[in-house]
């Protein structure tokens, strides 16, 4: 039997602290594509779309794809950006279907409801019947909420952080979809939540106590009536009521012993919700280890964790830099530094001319550091378009809009219009810059940038330039979390 299945991507991760609300020209800046545009960019990437693209082909489904659409991490998204993306999914979902398939990350918070995901399958629901299945992928810092679950049956998140495995969870939730309708399972998902803001590091994959709970989430997935297991480490950037890390089971059957097998995991997480993989250094010490970095060694990465856009932070933070220049290091690279105005200035300037002017700490300058006043050489400028060529990004594009390179005393700065993390070499490399070569490597990402710079790296460290992102929870004025929650109690 040939299945129609009705699929849709609308991915945002809302940082509740960024002030800048996200509109639907954010998402036309990272992606806002129709079926058949998406499925031409994204359908054979490290992607969800492509995994279920592969099920559908070995199953002979028809699929109609109508939507995928992110923004960067950023503020609350607003109703109209909200409505728009909606409407495509929820005009398609009159129709007659077999099942459903939603690309949705599981962190979104609008300006009007705390739970994006779950308004999204709650429109979805209104138009379908009770029973019709519908899964969902899920980003592994999702802060998944009751009503999700009470709203589809089947949610199922990556496995690794970074995000290697984006198209096989795709592939390994649409086979759970296809079991659905064939009728084969009647699965439902389970949630156990802990009060925490995440777990430690965000469930980091490559060490620590994650490779063991995922070890021990395959071994429980070979037992009967269990599908998968999700470990969420959550986002813990948004201040809402059903923050904290979960553990989902999507399953069938006699649901008791599954619950407990969540509740287990759940437990692990509180039980080491001291734990700490990063040490967590300042952007001085970060830069007194740089000035003495042994040259030939391979590169030594600084990472700025709190800094990074990839969890909404502004990405315009100069306490790092500031100290690499003061501290008089050389031979290095540093990005991206968000700053259209001074993107768009020094793509006024010719290559080779020496330039002084101000870069970054234009949003915030009390976190992370205010406006730094440079004078550098020109070095590139130019249209911001990167295609990946790493683990996470192969063959994707990401575009930092209009794009430069400064060199200040020996430090390539790549300096850009729309915010990006760092998480492939080649965004250093279509400008020009080689990190393989560097003494040292600054970028603004917390964990995903180790995918593609770990193969490079002499050392990494980890820095807290004290921006919007820093670990500093308390000083971030949470209103809506429920209490107590650790580490804020």
């Amino acid at each position: 039997m040939s299945y129609k299945v009705l699929s849709a991507e609308v991915i945002h991760e809302t940082n509740t602290f960024n002030i800048h609300p996200t509109t639907l020209q954010e998402f036309e800046d990272r992606f806002l594509l129709d079926g058949p545009q998406a499925i031409a960019a994204r359908g054979d990437q490290n992607t969800e779309l492509a995994g279920l693209l592969d099920v559908g082909r070995d199953y002979g489904w028809d699929i109609t794809h109508t939507i995928s659409a992110a923004a960067g991490p950023g503020g609350v998204v607003t109703r109209d950006a909200f409505d728009t993306l909606t409407l495509p999914l929820i005009t398609a979902a009159k129709s007659d279907w077999d099942g459903i398939f939603l690309m949705l990350h599981g962190a979104m918070v609008t300006d009007f409801h705390d739970d994006g995901e779950a308004e999204i399958l709650r429109r979805v629901r209104a138009v379908v019947s009770a029973d019709m299945p519908i899964a969902v992928t899920l980003d592994p810092h999702a802060n998944v909420t009751q009503a999700m679950c009470d709203l589809a049956q089947i949610l199922i998140s990556y496995t690794t952080y970074p995000h290697v495995d984006i198209r096989a969870t795709g592939r390994r939730t649409a086979e759970v979809l296809h079991r659905t309708m064939s009728g084969d399972i009647h699965p439902v998902t389970l949630r156990a939540h802990r009060p925490m803001l995440e777990e430690a590091n965000g469930g980091r994959t490559d060490l620590g106590p994650m490779i063991e709970r995922h070890a021990l989430a395959r071994a429980f997935e070979a037992r009967k009536g269990v599908y998968a297991i999700s470990i969420n480490g959550a986002f813990p950037c948004a201040d809402i009521a059903d923050v904290g890390p979960t553990v989902l089971i999507t399953c069938d059957g006699d649901t008791r012993p599954h619950r407990q097998i969540a509740e287990t995991l759940a437990d692990d997480i509180w039980a080491n919700r001291h734990d700490a993989l990063n040490t967590y250094l300042s952007s001085v010490e970060a830069a007194d280890i740089a000035k003495t970095w042994a040259v030939g060694a391979g590169p030594l990465v600084i990472a700025d964790y709190a800094d990074n856009p990839g969890a909404g932070a502004y990405g315009d933070g100069t306490n790092l830099l500031a100290a690499l220049i003061d501290a008089g290091v050389q031979n290095a690279c540093f990005g991206p530094m968000i700053d259209p105005d001074a993107a768009a200035f020094l793509n006024n300037q010719t290559i080779g001319a020496k330039v002084t002017l101000d870069i970054g700490g234009a949003t915030a300058p009390d976190i992370g550091g205010g406006p730094l006043r440079v004078t550098g050489t020109v070095k590139w400028t130019g249209d911001g378009r990167v295609v990946g060529s790493g683990p996470m990004m192969q063959g994707l594009t990401r575009d930092f809009g209009a794009t430069a390179v400064l060199d200040v005393d020996g430090i390539e700065i790549l300096i850009v219009t729309l915010p990006h993390q760092m998480l492939d070499l080649n965004q250093f490399e279509t400008f020009g810059i080689d990190p393989a070569l560097k003494s040292v490597v600054a970028l603004k990402s917390m964990q995903h940038f180790r995918a593609a710079f770990t193969p490079i790296a002499g050392r990494i460290i980890v820095c807290d330039s004290g921006a919007l992102c820093t670990l500093d929870y308390g000083s971030l004025g949470y209103k809506n979390v429920r209490r107590p929650m650790f580490p804020l109690d």
